[in-house]
Parts: structure tokens; C-alpha cells; sequence
């Protein structure tokens, strides 16, 4: 398989080049290139084409947030865009809603470990998503704050008019890749943790959302935590 490609964007030269060694030597990514700010990161995507944009959300000029909208806005290509994984220092959720909304695939701490940022990159390379346990649990929070009357949706077809009842309809093996979906958890962690195939998890997963009437893993969070299954 060909290794996935990366695009660092930070305003710092040291931690650029940290990240270089440690995802080229360590985990053997291949570093397509660097940018010290939005507007390089944006020029930098077009040109290069990445797998993966790992971003800071503070930089001069144009800010993370913004070079984000516009890699996944403005994409001059026929081909896939890059996914964007926001990598910050700033644990802050008004950071976490603005990348979220301006198209960002993921949402990672630099105090992380090395292992975990690898994983994250992957993931978000293979089309899922990815966001560090604390901001996950902080979404939810956040969305189960909200009045019923923002949430709720006309439900399809297959989904009913209650989405918690339809849990019943789930398989234990679902239930349980459901509870460590709404823990934050991605494909690869929970195979391991249940040992399965990470074919076998995303086909769960992929499974669970069509059951439930979902569009994405924090859905299926929210879902989870409507119904208690986070408190068991």
C-alpha cells in the first residue's frame, strides 16, 4: 500500500519539524510538505494534492479555520480532497465547532501521543472521522443541551419516530461497537478492544447508522447517550 501523504501546517519551524521525524520515521507517512500559515497551507493542498492536511488553528494571516473552508470549499480539482485533521494546542470549543463546520475531518490535541496521531491520520485518510476523546464527550454534551425542538428531524423511513427504541433492533456486537463509537473511539481502537477485523467494525458501524436513520458517528453518539449507554 502506498504510504499516506501529509501536509503540515504550523507557524512554528520546530514543530514542523518534529512532526516530519516522527511521521516519516516512526510511523512511515510521507511528508509531502510544509506551510507556516493559512494561505501557504491553501497554496500548498492545491499544489500538492495531499492525503491528509494536519493543521494548527492558530497562524498569522489566515487562520486554520479559514484555510480549512477553503481546501474543502474551493477544491481546483476533479480528484478527492484533502482531509483536513486539525492538530492544536488550544483545547477550546469554539475552535472544535469552527473546524467541525468548516469541513475538518478530525480534531486532535499536541499532547497526544505519537502512536495516536498516526492512527488519527489514517483514520481521517480512510474517510472517517476522528476526535479526541474529551472533545467528543464535549459534543455530545453540547448537542444534548440543545432544545428538542433544534434536534429533532423528520425521521426516513427505516429509521421510526424513536431512534433510542430502534436500539432494540440492534445486535449485542452492535451495541457494544455503539458504545465505544459514542466513547470516541475509531475503527481501528475498537477492533482491537473487541477483537474483530476493522472490516468487521466498519461494516457494523456502517450498519448501525443505516438502522438508526443516522448520518455520521456523532449522531450515533448523541444517540448513545440519549439512551443511557454511556452510564453502564
Amino acid at each position: 500500500m502506498k504510504p499516506v501523504r501529509v501536509l503540515i501546517a504550523d507557524d512554528q519551524e520546530l514543530v514542523r519539524a518534529a512532526l516530519r521525524v516522527m511521521l516519516e520515521r516512526r510511523a512511515g507517512l510521507l511528508v509531502v510538505g510544509e506551510a507556516c500559515d493559512g494561505e501557504q497551507a491553501v497554496a500548498a493542498a492545491f499544489d500538492l494534492r495531499p492525503d491528509v492536511v494536519l493543521m494548527d488553528v492558530r497562524m498569522p494571516g489566515m487562520t486554520g479555520v479559514e484555510a480549512t473552508e477553503r481546501i474543502v470549499g474551493d477544491w481546483p480539482h476533479d480528484g478527492p480532497r484533502p482531509r483536513v485533521l486539525v492538530l492544536t494546542t488550544f483545547d477550546l470549543d469554539e475552535y472544535v465547532h469552527a473546524c467541525l463546520r468548516a469541513g475538518a475531518s478530525g480534531f486532535l490535541l499536541k499532547n497526544g501521543s505519537s502512536d495516536q496521531l498516526a492512527e488519527a491520520i489514517r483514520v481521517v485518510a480512510a474517510g472517517e472521522a476522528m476526535l479526541a476523546p474529551t472533545v467528543t464527550n464535549r459534543l455530545i454534551d453540547a448537542f444534548a443541551a440543545l432544545p428538542p425542538a433544534l434536534l429533532t428531524r423528520p425521521p426516513s423511513p427505516e429509521a421510526g419516530s424513536d431512534r433510542t427504541g430502534l436500539l432494540d433492533t440492534l445486535t449485542r456486537r452492535e451495541l457494544e461497537v455503539l458504545l465505544l463509537v459514542a466513547r470516541g473511539l475509531s475503527n481501528a481502537q475498537i477492533a482491537r478492544s473487541l477483537e474483530l477485523s476493522e472490516t468487521g467494525v466498519k461494516s457494523r458501524v456502517n450498519r448501525i447508522l443505516t438502522r438508526l436513520g443516522l448520518e455520521n458517528r456523532v449522531q450515533a453518539a448523541l444517540v448513545a447517550h440519549e439512551a443511557g449507554l454511556l452510564g453502564r
